[in-house]
């Protein structure tokens, strides 16, 4: 064990995700076996600023692996952006005697994390929780089972509908930047085509797919759309198509922030588990300034640096395999 560390801190930052509060309580089950104390810290980098942090105790942490959001509360601080804003966080870690800090969270919370690593000499590990699944390193990130399994689920529910009056409904997903939620959904779903922010598809070409349906007497149609695919959100792109291509009764249906909420699937709960466990693992063995996170079955440390500007790319695989599927 490195001599060094005695006191952790752990927080949530940025989107919660399904699955955090079990990493949480992985963290300080496992930090409480080693006879480290550990603390959290209320609402991210901004209760890091204010020194919002208190002892944790394994009864803390008891009833909380089947809930969804986080104990420790989220957000999002501009203050963090500063220099002054890091070294009033510095100043309450060193308050409070932490010695190493584990970040749950995505990009951003990576980010500040590496930033605020070069400035002060206090280890961080991170754990990817974030529903889009976009971080390099990491094949799966906490939240994006859970995720998948909402949308598809409510996909589901609006298929009883659309097969019931003939209709085509465009339905929206999250992901800005990334695709991995639409595209499994849309796998999942059996929709007719997915739209990924990754892959460019023009309205035409939409169109002439659903007339390949139509054509083959398909009664209803389903297209995920991924927030931030190239041409529109789900509203705009339905309204094109319907300028071009009425044979459907076209609607809309965005799922929206429904899919960040819910219990944590049982997939999550074991990789919330073993990223949190593996997490205060790595502090222990020195690691700093990495993000945690699983490869190929097995626990892997990818530079923060690397997490953040490495771009994760859609399975091409998959993409094939959805286009062929969706036939």
């Amino acid at each position: 064990m490195s001599a060094d560390i005695k006191r952790i801190a752990v927080f949530t930052s940025g989107g919660d995700a399904p699955g955090m509060n079990a990493a949480i309580r992985a963290v300080v089950r496992t930090a409480t076996y080693h006879d480290l104390h550990i603390y959290g810290i209320k609402r991210g980098y901004e209760g890091m600023i204010k020194g919002q942090i208190s002892r944790l105790e394994t009864k803390d942490v008891g009833n909380i692996i089947h809930r969804g959001g986080t104990i420790l509360k989220t957000a999002r601080s501009k203050e963090f952006h500063t220099k002054k804003g890091r070294k009033q966080a510095y100043e309450a870690l060193v308050a409070h005697d932490i010695d190493a800090c584990v970040a749950i969270g995505g990009n951003g919370t990576f980010t500040g994390a590496s930033v605020f690593n070069k400035e002060y000499d206090i280890p961080f590990v991170g754990i990817p929780g974030t529903i889009d699944n976009d971080l390099y390193g990491t094949d799966f990130t906490i939240g994006y089972d859970t995720a998948i399994n909402t949308a598809i689920e409510a996909v589901d529910r609006i298929r009883d509908t659309a097969d019931s009056h003939n209709r085509l409904f465009f339905v929206e997903v999250m992901g800005r930047h990334a695709g991995f939620i639409a595209l499994s959904t849309g796998i999942g779903s059996g929709a007719a085509s997915v739209l990924v922010p990754e892959r460019s598809k023009s309205i035409e070409d939409l169109i002439s797919m659903l007339k390949k349906g139509a054509n083959r007497k398909k009664l209803f149609s389903l297209v995920i759309v991924a927030e931030g695919n190239k041409i529109g959100g789900a509203t705009e792109i339905a309204q094109k198509v319907k300028e071009q291509f009425d044979y459907y009764d076209s609607k809309v249906a965005i799922i929206g922030h429904l899919q960040r909420g819910g219990a944590p699937s049982g997939f999550d709960r074991v990789l919330a588990s073993r990223l949190g466990f593996g997490a205060v693992e790595a502090l222990i063995n020195g690691e700093s300034n990495v993000m945690i996170g699983l490869q190929n079955n097995a626990i892997a440390y990818t530079p923060f640096k690397a997490a953040i500007s490495k771009h994760k790319d859609l399975n091409e695989d998959l993409l094939k395999m959805a286009e062929i599927l969706a036939l």
